[in-house]
């Protein structure tokens, strides 16, 4: 029977196996995406204190998670409620909306983490789809798991404590691109992966549970050399993982791991998009998709045979991130030593509706995100500050048309390279941290100094590399930590 199973196939075996096991011997199903009771649910009395076995386990497991999916319907659906972000008098939860009419408020984060590593700087935060868990990079090659703080499932809470991953993901070398399976559901081991492209690797997709490596997809180039993707996404309905290498995008079957791939050229005959497709972001209403290219282009293509739509021109760096509004309609895009993230018109591509202004000062990847309503943009830049404005007001009418920001602030001392945010609470993580470069030696030292002498060693600039959580509404307090 195992013979004829697909390569996928084996492995859903295999992970169906590992958890029954798991299960008999009393053990939970896995260290991540673990979803805790809603409204701080206490323990029994006369259960308190003991372990639980793993069929109570389980069924604890499986009650928090239709309390969380039934909390987050009846959030959609109800739009009033106390400001506590608790049951209503209704008896449906309310989740507060995102307001940025001040400041968020530092909520909780991972300092520890980074500081055992010299300069182990972030490279970006996701949250995972159903907003369970949060995925970072770092400069030390590894992908990071972090549970939902606990604290915010109490009806009421004051200080969280430091935020520490469930799971890390080592890569053999720098990775390029990372993504999370977009159908992911905690409630479904199956559906709990996510994907990685690294320096001279096949690209590797993770188990969002136990950390293990499930299946890999491997691109080879005309030399039939193994050859690594510079950017991932998978569609939204999750049954192709598009990959972005020079002038050329590959699509894979996600139910068939291996080497079998579509290759849908950008660049032939001197015509279309050249350079390394840097980004690749999909529509979430139309049969279409973008890639951003280092090439300071960014090209909209049909969805089902890649045929090419139109090119956007406007960048003055590489393009290096795409995001479509929730609508649709929309397309946002920036790019590295580029000041400005455009907003195009997809219903009349080629002209830019408006700018959005930020400070990127270097080559590295500055992620922006927009909150489920479509209304809020947010992005950091290198000097540390997160900048939020507001896509439903008009643009100055002075050309270039320039959106001005409705809140700017202060989140770190460092450059905040990753913006995501909760697709239900009000919750925003961002990353922060760059690659520090000592003092250079004067000349005139090196002319000074005497043979077999040394000059004492110049202090290596420290950053801030980080990952924080910010309570962006006015609907219950918190107590900032103690960084």
């Amino acid at each position: 029977m195992e013979a004829e199973l697909s390569a996928e196939g084996r492995v859903v075996l295999e992970l169906q196996q590992r958890t029954n096991n798991s299960e008999e011997a009393g053990e939970s199903s896995g260290p991540a995406c673990k979803v805790p009771r809603l409204n701080g649910a206490q323990e029994d009395e006369n259960t308190a204190g003991q372990a639980p076995s793993g069929e109570e386990e389980e069924s604890r497991f499986k009650d928090a998670v239709l309390d969380f999916e039934e909390g987050l319907e009846n959030g959609k659906k109800e739009e009033v409620g106390d400001e506590s972000g608790t049951l209503t008098d209704r008896g449906e939860y309310y989740f507060p909306a995102y307001d940025f009419s001040e400041a968020p408020r530092l909520l909780t984060g991972s300092w520890a983490e980074y500081s055992q590593v010299p300069e182990n700087f972030l490279k970006g935060c996701k949250w995972a789809p159903d907003g369970t868990c949060l995925l970072t990079n770092s400069a030390d090659n590894t992908l990071r798991i972090y549970n939902l703080p606990t604290e915010l499932y109490a009806a009421e809470w004051g200080t969280v404590a430091e935020m520490s991953p469930v799971l890390r993901m080592a890569e053999g070398d720098t990775i390029y691109d990372y993504c999370w399976f977009p159908l992911m559901n905690s409630s479904d081991p199956q559906t709990c992966f996510v994907a990685s492209s690294s320096r001279d690797n096949p690209i590797h997709v993770w188990d969002a549970f136990c950390g293990d490596l499930r299946a890999s997809f491997r691109p080879y180039n005309h030399l039939d050399e193994l050859t690594a993707a510079h950017s991932l996404c998978f569609t939204p309905d999750g049954a192709q993982l598009f990959c972005g290498f020079d002038k050329m995008v590959r699509v894979f079957d996600t139910s068939r791991p291996g080497r079998m791939c579509e290759n849908r050229p950008t660049f032939a005959k001197k015509q279309g998009q050249s350079g390394i497709i840097s980004c690749i972001a999909f529509s979430p209403t139309q049969p279409l998709y973008a890639c951003a290219s280092y090439s300071k282009t960014v090209g909209l293509y049909s969805r089902a045979e890649g045929d090419p739509l139109a090119m956007l021109l406007g960048h003055r760096g590489g393009v290096t991130h795409a995001l479509f509004s929730p609508d649709g309609f929309y397309l946002f895009t920036g790019g590295r030593k580029d000041s400005e993230i455009l907003c195009w018109d997809l219903r009349q591509p080629g002209e830019i509706v408006f700018s959005l202004s930020r400070t990127v000062a270097t080559n590295q990847r500055l992620y922006f995100d927009m909150d489920p309503s479509g209304k809020y943009l947010l992005s950091g830049n290198t000097n540390g500050l997160i900048t939020v404005w507001d896509t439903t007001q008009p643009p100055t009418s002075d050309p270039p048309a320039a959106l001005q920001p409705i809140l700017q602030f202060q989140a770190v001392g460092d450059c905040v390279n990753g913006i995501s945010l909760h697709p239900s609470l009000p919750l925003l993580a961002s990353a922060s941290g760059q690659r520090k470069f000592p003092d250079l030696l004067d000349s005139g030292e090196d002319e000074e100094k005497e043979e077999g002498d040394r000059l004492p060693s110049r202090p290596w600039p420290q950053g801030d590399n980080s990952l924080r959580l910010w309570w962006c509404s006015l609907a219950a307090g918190v107590e900032e930590p103690a960084s």
